[in-house]
């Protein structure tokens, strides 16, 4: 049973932006139509019982009039499931506005713990998603030279921990390997860093909860069966973003809301003090009183709202024109 905080230490925005209004208009689709090329096999580990494991991605691509020409930045999107479960369908909303301006949009699975798997192999799905489609980038209509990566929770730790290790080999598995894993902007929405302090900023229940044994979070980053992240700070050190930072890290958007009762705000803030202090690029921002997506699988169908507001996702969109520059027509 998933333990929320009931108190939460106030925020640090000294070097962060804290957005005040997130309660304005809510993004609208319809602008662009989308071809869309659902449950794309990108990848195929071997499964926990010896058997191969095929992953998939759904994949949106803005039509263009020219089909031999336009060819769209693209953002792979990584969801969150508490390092559970890896559902490519979740955030369609949010993703067909990311498309609807300019982007193909690959939302993927990726292994779990579930699977057996840790922070290595999910980092090693992504990797792997993000060759595959720069392999196939004619087919659908890609840029391959302008690559993003969007992650939320569990999902903004992997992609994170994929822009940090941009060209590091021990990562690279599978196929496609002719082809590079780098991205050129990584959007982190609300993800940990250090999994021994997800709880930090939170009650003595909830922080005691995030840090029991055999729990998720200690299953991912590596902990031997029986242990937690606080029994071995060798292994969730190797499962860090920041272990891996460096001033070739690529941009970083990182956005936290501070009234988050899943991830202590201070994990995203963690992440961007590591990027500033190696010379490398982050822009946070706080949104003031929003929680931890969308939680109405909590029974809270009104806690994603601050974040499908059109303040909040072009803010989203304008950082990866400026990192990726999107250009697309509508027909």
């Amino acid at each position: 049973m998933l333990v929320l905080a009931t108190s939460i230490a106030p925020s640090d925005t000294a070097t962060s932006t804290l957005l005040t209004d997130v309660t304005g208009p809510q993004i609208q689709l319809g602008r662009t139509p989308l071809d869309r090329h659902p449950d794309v096999e990108y990848a195929t580990p071997t499964g926990p019982d010896g058997q191969p494991l095929p992953l998939r991605l759904d994949l949106l691509v803005p039509r263009t009039e020219d089909r031999t020409e336009g060819r769209a930045p693209l953002v792979v999107y990584v969801t969150g499931g508490g390092f559970i479960l890896a559902d490519k369908t979740n955030g369609l909303k949010l993703r067909s506005y990311l498309a609807e301006s300019g982007y193909a949009v690959a939302s993927i699975e990726y292994r779990t713990v579930l699977n057996g798997a840790t922070y290595a192999d999910g980092v090693a799905d992504v990797k792997a998603a993000v060759r595959y489609l720069r392999a196939h980038a004619e087919q659908y209509r890609i840029d391959a030279d302008r690559v993003g990566l969007w992650g939320e929770s569990a999902g903004g730790y992997v992609v994170s921990m994929v822009g940090v290790t941009n060209g590091l080999a021990e990562f690279e598995v599978g196929a496609h390997l002719d082809q590079s894993s780098a991205v050129q902007a990584v959007v982190d929405k609300f993800g940990p860093s250090d999994l021994a302090r997800i709880g930090d900023d939170f009650d003595a229940a909830a922080r005691d909860f995030t840090t029991q044994p055999d729990n998720a979070h200690a299953r991912y980053a590596g902990v031997a069966a029986g242990g937690s992240v606080l029994t071995d700070p060798a292994a969730v050190a190797r499962a860090n973003p920041i272990t891996y930072v460096s001033r070739d890290a690529p941009p970083f958007l990182i956005l936290h809301g501070n009234a988050d009762t899943i991830i202590s705000p201070s994990q995203t803030l963690l992440l961007h003090t590591a990027l500033r202090a190696a010379g490398a690029s982050s822009t946070r921002y706080v949104l003031d009183g929003a929680n931890h997506g969308d939680l109405a699988f909590l029974g809270d169908p009104d806690a994603g709202l601050p974040w499908s507001t059109e303040e909040v996702m072009d803010r989203i969109v304008e950082f990866l024109e400026s990192r990726l520059a999107a250009r697309v027509s509508s027909s």
